[in-house]
């Protein structure tokens, strides 16, 4: 037998010997928003194959919005999806069995712009302010329960105009309003545009006696995947916190990723990587004293429409996972 020959069959009998052992792996699907944030680390964990290294393999069904990806969750379509803790706890109380993992602590704020001579809430007295979310957008909620500490009443005293992220953003940007309340992403955009931060909703949260750096998004299971298959779980939490890892000291990994971050010129670039960056919780358990706190001003200000009949946080919000 050739050497060719030799080498040949060898690597035949490796392929063969490794394929079925890379086609049992377990599989988790999550949902995720076409053009979202979230898909730059899911992104990372499969193309740095962090998935398969922790022994599953991660595939990912792009959605069109949120609610999309709340419709697949519940029929079971997808294993994952990423939401916001409270949302978690409002379906807890009304009997769907789910349960929260630690994405993200980036949270929003309201930047005004640059020229604007406010230096506090109470400045945007008689001016509109644009919100994303809506209403009940969390953010929103505390940082009016901040003002009212400070003795201001920041829906009495503004006119609130609501709108998707990217409008508020669009108008923001034209001046048109005293300040604009948007997600993280967009305010990372904002800043590159020229806009300043007044306050940020971690500043607020921290000033009401909770925990700045309370993680609010998360990846979202069912309570029976985790009963279930709890190995599964904790090896998709752990790829998420390589990935995060990754992210947070490799310069070149950005710039793979740049392509699918739709920044507009360098700054806003940069400003995208760095919020990122600083939303990337801490390991660990997440301070369930300081959630509770922050429920019990979202019931209070939020009411039904937001936590629907929960009146406290209830037990089993975020998972319990080994070391």
């Amino acid at each position: 037998m050739t050497l060719f020959r030799s080498l040949k069959r060898a690597t035949l009998m490796l392929a063969v010997a490794v394929t079925p052992a890379l086609a049992e792996l377990p599989v988790l699907t999550i949902a995720s928003q076409a053009g979202g944030t979230v898909a730059w680390e899911l992104d990372t964990i499969r193309h740095h194959g962090f998935d398969e290294a922790h022994g599953f393999r991660l595939e990912v069904q792009e959605v069109a919005g949120k609610a999309a990806g709340q419709i697949a969750f519940r029929g079971g379509e997808v294993d994952v999806i990423v939401d916001d803790w409270i949302w978690v706890a409002r379906q807890r109380v009304a009997g769907h069995d789910i349960t929260f993992i630690p994405y993200s602590r980036a949270v929003g704020g309201v930047m005004v712009p640059q020229d604007s001579n406010a230096q506090a809430l109470r400045d945007l007295t008689g001016t509109k302010i644009g919100i994303a979310g809506g209403p009940n957008d969390k953010s929103w909620i505390i940082l009016r329960a901040y003002a009212a500490q400070q003795g201001f009443d920041l829906l009495a005293e503004t006119e609130q105009v609501y709108g998707a992220p990217p409008l508020i953003f669009q108008t923001a940007r034209s001046g048109e309003m005293g300040g604009a309340i948007n997600f993280w992403h967009f305010m990372a955009k904002q800043e590159a545009a020229g806009m300043r931060h007044l306050i940020s909703v971690a500043e607020a949260a921290e000033a009401l006696g909770m925990d700045p750096a309370m993680p609010l998004l998360g990846y979202v299971v069912q309570s029976a995947l985790v009963a279930e298959q709890p190995e599964l779980v904790e090896a998709f939490a752990k790829a998420s916190r390589a990935a995060k890892t990754f992210l947070d000291s490799k310069e070149a990994d950005w710039d793979r990723l740049r392509p699918m971050m739709n920044a507009a010129d360098e700054a806003e670039y940069q400003s995208l990587v760095a919020g990122w960056r600083a939303g990337i919780p801490e390991a660990g358990p997440v301070d369930e004293g300081s959630a509770r706190a922050m429920f019990r001003l979202m019931v209070e200000l939020g009411g039904e429409d937001l936590v629907g009949t929960a009146t406290d946080l209830p037990e089993g919000v975020f998972v319990l996972l080994g070391s």
